[in-house]
């Protein structure tokens, strides 16, 4: 293998591969990229055989080859490269990596050594790009981090009378982000069950994507933006039944600046350390939010807005409330509750194609 191409393409062509690599991987061969050059093309891929992420690359070739190298040492090694034209000259034991005065050796893995991953056989589907990469920013936030309830770790993505809707829950909060009709050409009744993880590392990567393809199969799920293409395992099993957790009447409506709230929210969480709740006292004369300390000490701040309801005080994790009131758009959002222990729902106001529900916190 032989070829030239500018650095901060091939950095971010590696960077892409390297990001589905894991160095705790059972083959030795997933601690690296495989590099596949035919012609002028160059194909970079990583994985760790739940996710993989391959990036096309149009480079200067003059030998086909295929090679696996390094993740991390490759990535540290283009990196520390000047701007300007790299040289890669690989063997199945050895490689030569050189720019301007600098000159690196390292060695290689045999590129039979890496798994041979099949293409996703399935019907292909274009997503609007920008509406896709919105719902996602929106969604997976909410999406559980805990590997032993694997379910809670992915957004489900289903087709709905009209449009697409995204829905993920840790079961402390819930996001639900519907698309209109027309973004996606999921079939009726249709859903899959995406790892929050390889969405995240999607809309990292799709930027300036005016779409996405997606191709589903029986266990996997492709992704294509322009020369990057994404394959994720999909998880298997039911998601919850989040309907039942939607209350279909909250008589109790806070209608707020969004950025002037979410600043209050910010500057109460100071002295909400160590797990401690924020309060958000309700009522028609003000609204409060107060934070105590037991060491330290407490915050409280008054917010303008608008309240109609029942005086109550409901308390929140600042990290949830916060998350919610930042991925919902507008200027003004509600926050809409039934009382202090049922769920709490924040929308932005004019919109229904958002919604955010937070379980508040049991407080003495």
């Amino acid at each position: 293998m032989k070829f030239r191409c500018e650095r901060d393409v091939l950095l971010e062509a590696f960077n892409n591969a390297q990001r589905a690599t894991s160095s705790r991987a059972a083959l030795p061969a997933l601690s690296g990229i495989r590099l596949q050059l035919s012609g002028d093309e160059l194909r970079v891929t990583g994985s760790d055989l739940d996710l993989t992420i391959t990036t096309r690359v149009t480079v200067s070739g003059q030998e086909d080859g295929e090679v696996v190298l390094s993740a991390k040492l490759a990535v540290d090694i283009i990196r520390a490269l000047d701007p300007g034209a790299v040289n890669i000259e690989a063997s199945s034991e050895r490689a030569h990596i050189s720019s301007g005065r600098s000159n690196f050796e390292l060695n290689t893995r045999p590129a039979d050594e890496y798994p041979t991953l099949a293409d996703i056989e399935g019907e292909r589907m274009t997503i609007a790009a920008q509406a896709f990469e919105d719902g996602l920013k929106q969604v997976v936030r909410a999406a559980s981090s805990d590997d032993s309830r694997p379910i809670l770790t992915g957004v489900l993505i289903a087709a709905e009378a009209e449009g697409v809707r995204m829905v993920a829950t840790d079961s402390y909060r819930l996001a639900v982000r519907d698309l209109p009709s027309g973004t996606a050409a999921l079939r009726e009744g249709e859903s899959v069950l995406v790892p929050s993880r390889a969405l995240s590392e999607l809309s990292r990567i799709m930027k300036q994507a005016e779409e996405i393809v997606l191709v589903l199969g029986q266990r996997d799920a492709s992704f294509e933006a322009g020369s990057i293409r994404l394959t994720t395992r999909l998880i298997e099993g039911d998601f919850p039944n989040y309907r039942g957790l939607i209350p279909q009447s909250q008589p109790n409506q806070l209608t707020v600046d969004r950025l002037a709230f979410l600043d209050a929210v910010r500057r109460v969480r100071l002295m909400a350390q160590e797990g401690s709740p924020i309060r958000v006292n309700l009522s028609s004369e003000s609204v409060e939010l107060r934070a105590t300390n037991v060491e330290m000490g407490e915050a409280s701040e008054a917010v303008d807005a608008v309240y109609v309801g029942d005086e109550i005080t409901v308390a929140f994790n600042p990290d949830y409330l916060i998350d919610g009131i930042e991925i919902t758009p507008g200027d003004e959002i509600t926050l809409n509750t039934v009382d202090e222990l049922k769920p709490a729902l924040i929308r932005p106001v004019g919109d229904d194609e958002l919604l955010y529900l937070l379980m508040p916190v049991r407080v003495s």
